[in-house]
């Protein structure tokens, strides 16, 4: 079972980084894009935008199915073997309903240099429902954090 202490890095890096690497897939190719990323409170959610003229975008199109990868490497304070990396899975949809003024406070929360970019009726916002977390320190301890279940 996995400890608090995981858990709290886990948050830690849904919190303090900025940016996450977007994995999408169509007609059985692999494309990886950076986004800047926003977690709900109980991180069971994330948030992203694209424009709607991207490949990712349209990859999400045929594809929901998504990996958002969160590391600590910029922070070069940190010894080597301190360095943690989150691979969150799950599934992407377009907020495209009611909701997507909210959608865009909480987005802005982090990110409020995007405002121009995240209003604009050109750009998609994206929540990203996740059904597992791995998270890999000192390059070879993995532990899954599925919704209401942990393992190592």
């Amino acid at each position: 079972m996995a400890n608090s202490t995981e858990w709290n890095l886990v948050l830690e890096l849904l919190q303090n980084q900025a940016f996450g690497v977007l994995g999408t897939s169509r007609e059985g190719h692999s494309y990886t894009s950076l986004v800047a990323f926003v977690p709900t409170e109980d991180a069971t959610r994330l948030y992203f935008a694209t424009t709607r003229a991207t490949r990712k975008y349209h990859n999400l199109s045929a594809d929901d199915r998504v990996a958002l990868l969160i590391d600590n490497r910029a922070d070069q304070t940190r010894a080597l073997y301190e360095a943690a990396a989150l691979t969150a899975y799950g599934t992407a949809r377009e907020i495209d309903d009611g909701s997507r003024s909210e959608a865009i406070e909480i987005y802005l929360s982090k990110h409020p240099q995007l405002k121009t970019f995240v209003s604009a009726p050109t750009t998609a916002l994206f929540l990203i429902t996740v059904k597992e977390y791995h998270l890999v320190q000192r390059f070879q301890n993995v532990t899954e954090f599925r919704m209401n279940r942990c393992t190592t």
